[in-house]
């Protein structure tokens, strides 16, 4: 048998865009030989992923699953929003938060877990060969809390564990599990709309509280006023700023009306326990990935040989 090394891997994932695995398993069935692994992935559809990597996969569904405390989500992409109400896609996907409950949110561990006789990220080469679409897990994350609740909410839901916006709160209290959990859905259902970036103001990273500073201390200085009076603007700007950024200071979208940390206040004094946020985390499909623009007249013409 040929002595199959890390780098023949490497290099014909590099070339197939197949999965590790799959690269592996080729290399042995052809003792080595690149040219023929490439075509033995080629005849098992495998390699089919390849053409489709450099295509810009920015839509696709974020999945849920929580349980005993825990919950987790993750967020799988493909290229156009057809895919994503498929029912394999859509069944990969709530199989895969499942399995991402189980590993902690850990991406490695959730695309090496077994998934129906293989692993979780050769499953997915294969439905993207099936398919003919680009798609890729693209990130996963879990919370836990003891004692307490982790509550799940999704947005533009698919099915009750799928969506476009995926959501996940923790809750700690010692408080009624079942009374917590709806609170703790009510908050999930907030931080969706109103998108926060901290639980608190400490929470917050510096360079963002920096950079806001910067611009808002810009922009009261065009007032010509002294800098004296620019201090005292300066509270009420970062105060406005911590409201539309920071979770228990921003206003409960369900009432218009309560701040976030009141609606606590006042569930803890209900319930007959403190209750605090633990954490949060907010997936948004697509977030922060560059979709490819084209023009389309430059298209027409290179279609034409122009």
């Amino acid at each position: 048998m040929a002595n199959i090394t890390a780098t023949m891997v490497k290099d014909l994932r590099d070339k197939t865009g197949a999965g590790m695995m799959d690269c592996k398993n080729a290399l042995n069935e052809t003792a080595g030989d690149m040219e023929a692994a490439i075509d033995w992935l080629r005849k098992k559809g495998i390699s089919k992923a390849a053409k489709k990597a450099g295509r810009a996969a920015a839509e696709g569904l974020v999945g849920v699953a929580t349980g005993n405390g825990a919950g987790a989500l993750v967020e799988v992409n493909a290229e156009t929003d057809f895919v994503a109400r498929n029912e394999e896609f859509k069944g990969f996907v709530k199989s895969a938060a499942a399995i991402a409950l189980k590993e902690g949110g850990d991406l490695q561990k959730l695309l090496g877990a077994a998934h129906g006789g293989a692993t979780v990220e050769s499953t997915l080469t294969a439905l993207v060969a099936k398919i003919g679409e680009n798609m890729s897990v693209r990130r996963t994350i879990a919370l836990s809390v003891n004692p307490g609740v982790v509550a799940a909410y999704v947005h533009n839901a698919a099915s009750p564990e799928l969506g476009k916006i995926g959501v996940l709160v923790a809750l700690k209290s010692t408080a009624d599990a079942e009374k917590l959990s709806a609170l703790a859905k009510q908050i999930a259902m907030h931080v969706a709309a109103a998108a926060p970036l901290a639980i608190t103001p400490e929470h917050l990273s510096k360079d963002v509280v920096e950079r806001e500073r910067n611009v808002q201390t810009e922009i009261a200085r065009q007032s010509g006023k002294a800098e004296a009076v620019i201090e005292k603007m300066m509270e009420g700007r970062m105060r406005k700023f911590y409201e539309e950024t920071v979770l228990l200071s921003q206003t409960f979208v369900i009432d218009g009306e309560t701040q976030i940390s009141k609606v606590l206040e006042k569930a803890a004094k209900e319930l007959g326990a403190p209750i605090t946020v633990e954490g949060f985390v907010r997936f948004q499909v697509g977030e922060g990935i560059e979709k490819a623009e084209s023009d389309f007249a430059d298209e027409v013409k290179q279609m034409a040989g122009h």
